[in-house]
């Protein structure tokens, strides 16, 4: 098994990243089939990214950030494309574990990895409800480690700062595959804000950290309208 991912982000800490351009949230799917496993830049070139936080063996103090880089593809850190055959479920999907490569595991300090997508926010998606959802498994994850899914906009015009951090705990999820859901409303104050949908964990001493993603999705909820009818519609049939 490779070695697989931790802990929630404390809100004060930021994935710093260049404000793209605005244009409105576009919808995202991916069940990691047709990304070449071998690849180094396959999930890179899916639009995916990394970003570390390293904090004090007691997490208590901050003590560095590093990134944005695009994300590796089973280099030792952060993420891979993994083969895993289940019965029922296709080959290949994601394996969010933590960032093996950094040294700082070795004197106990607390790794969290973040590994992401993102995109702006735009006056056009006010009003919407966008929905993160995935299947997930629980890999080789062991206590101490802490993961999590989330949700999370960053307002570039006030330093970065964190406005929501929506979360799933994966810490103790089944080592079978169930599905998952968290969504964010958009209100006109996010206008212009990074919107980042992804996985993280906290590890420190080279803890086993492993846990499995895939049919990642992250769209609009759909509205149905409903034609009501009313008495005088009714009435009007039968005059």
């Amino acid at each position: 098994m490779s070695p697989k991912g931790t802990t929630a982000l404390a809100a004060a800490f930021l994935l710093l990243t260049p404000l793209a351009g605005h244009a409105a949230l576009t919808t995202y799917a991916q069940d990691f089939e047709a990304l070449a496993q071998a690849a180094p830049g396959a999930l890179a070139a899916d639009g995916w990214k990394v970003f570390g936080n390293v904090f004090s063996p007691d997490h208590s103090t901050y003590f560095y950030g590093y990134g944005t880089f695009p994300a590796p593809n089973n280099s030792g850190g952060f993420c891979g494309i993994d083969f895993t055959p289940d019965p029922g479920h296709a080959a290949q999907d994601l394996v969010v574990f933590s960032d093996y490569n950094n040294g700082d595991h070795a004197v106990g300090n607390q790794i969290e990895a973040n590994v992401f997508q993102e995109q702006t926010i735009d006056a056009a998606d006010v009003g919407a409800t966008w929905t993160l959802r995935f299947d997930a498994k629980l890999g080789n994850l062991q206590s101490p480690t802490t993961a999590l899914a989330f949700i999370k906009t960053l307002n570039p015009a006030a330093g970065f700062a964190t406005t929501n951090f929506l979360t799933i705990d994966m810490t103790a999820i089944p080592s079978t595959w169930n599905t998952f859901i968290v969504s964010i409303a958009i209100d006109p104050n996010l206008t212009g804000q990074i919107l980042q949908f992804g996985f993280n964990n906290t590890c420190s001493n080279y803890k086993p950290s492993g846990v499995f993603y895939d049919n990642v999705s992250f769209r609009k909820d759909v509205v149905v309208p409903t034609t009501s009818t009313t008495w005088g519609k009714v009435k009007a049939r039968f005059r």
